[in-house]
């Protein structure tokens, strides 16, 4: 039989990272389990080695970067793909695995696809500001018009990438994993843990204490909701000053955790203005719990009214009316709603066979080989 070999190639996976990860490895079960498909993942490590098909290439450890690690030298990325002699290269970040996979296109004439999972203009304005913008939008265009094809997680996404000259841009939505987070992860002891009654409702947020996650909204909108509502704020770099009727569990926690306590809250509040897609509004949803967020960003694309409700940005008092909104609709009913609605939209099966359907693509008369063996 023939097989294709696909590699993913990222800097974008550390112990505690976030929706590129997750992606990443559901994508590796899948295409593990597909015949006629061989599937190799490129991400950086200590040393140089290799397991079930996920190589790990030296990189130096970013301080104080939880795990995660730089790469600062092309060349092993690129001797690990001209070993390997992939079929077709996907690059998960904009920095130098990006051009190692450019490279490899050039040496072994081999099709190469960007994923464009974060919005660097964005983010690099946020950190050093708007003065930087225009040459980071020059650098991005650059990148991403050498890629046969670039998927974006979102519309909001695809539509920047075309305003700054990208071509073949195509919407890829990602997945979530439907057996973990569930409604059956529901634990009914978490209320006490916490200290509240059953007549409380409970709400969550999980996810890094990062700038462009506006907590600062979310704890105004406590304040204003008063003692019946209470949150629970779960992940890594938490605040610490909090209103009364919020509890802070400030550390990474793992998948099978949060899904836990996800089922047991009522609903998942969000104030981020900047998400690319919100992988954790749709594991909320997953979860049978309905959600709160902003209108802005990709929320707009995946939070339907059947899902929940979205309110402006960066505006407490209109977070605080809509949390009150969605449980005078009835939240459980919500919830059971947008449960169907992942199932129906979002499991990682579809969404790796939408993938496919782009490496068919590219690919072209290469890939039919696959089904005639």
């Amino acid at each position: 039989m023939f097989i294709v070999h696909i590699a993913d190639i990222t800097m974008f996976y550390a112990p505690a990272s976030g929706g590129v990860r997750t992606y990443l490895d559901a994508k590796h079960r899948r295409l593990g389990s597909k015949p006629g498909i061989c599937h190799s993942l490129l991400i950086p490590g200590a040393h140089l080695s290799e397991q079930d098909g996920v190589y790990t290439v030296p990189a130096p450890a970013l301080p104080f970067g939880k795990g995660y690690r730089f790469p600062l030298r092309l060349a092993p990325w690129r001797n690990v793909l001209q070993d390997l002699q992939p079929d077709l290269i996907e690059v998960g970040d904009p920095y130098l695995t990006a051009w190692a996979a450019l490279d490899a296109k050039r040496q072994l004439d081999v099709p190469v696809i960007g994923f464009y999972h974060s919005d660097l203009p964005m983010l690099v304005s946020n950190r050093m500001g708007n003065w930087v913008t225009p040459n980071v939008e020059a650098y991005v265009s650059k990148l991403y018009g050498n890629f046969d094809r670039v998927l974006a997680p979102s519309h909001i996404m695809a539509d920047k990438l075309i305003g700054l000259g990208v071509k073949n841009v195509f919407v890829q939505p990602l997945g979530v994993d439907l057996q973990t987070f569930n409604p059956n992860a529901w634990d009914p002891d978490l209320r006490a843990e916490l200290g509240i009654d059953e007549n409380t409702h409970l709400l969550i947020f999980a996810g890094r204490g990062s700038k462009e996650k506006n907590l600062p909204v979310l704890l105004n909108c406590m304040k204003r909701l008063g003692r019946r509502y209470h949150l629970l704020l779960v992940g890594s770099s938490m605040p610490t000053l909090v209103p009364r009727n919020v509890t802070v569990l400030d550390e990474f926690c793992p998948v099978a955790q949060i899904a836990r306590l996800m089922a047991s809250a009522d609903a998942l509040v969000h104030a981020g203005d900047q998400e690319t897609f919100g992988l954790v509004v749709l594991e909320a949803m997953a979860s049978g719990i309905p959600v709160v967020a902003v209108a802005a960003g990709a929320f707009q694309e995946i939070v339907t009214d059947q899902c929940g409700l979205l309110c402006a940005p960066n505006n407490p008092v209109a977070m605080a009316n809509a949390v009150r909104e969605l449980f005078s609709q009835g939240s459980a009913a919500l919830g059971k709603q947008a449960r169907r609605h992942v199932e129906r939209h979002y499991a990682w099966d579809a969404v790796v066979d939408s993938l496919l359907g782009h490496y068919h693509a590219v690919l072209g008369t290469q890939w039919p080989l696959i089904a005639n063996g």
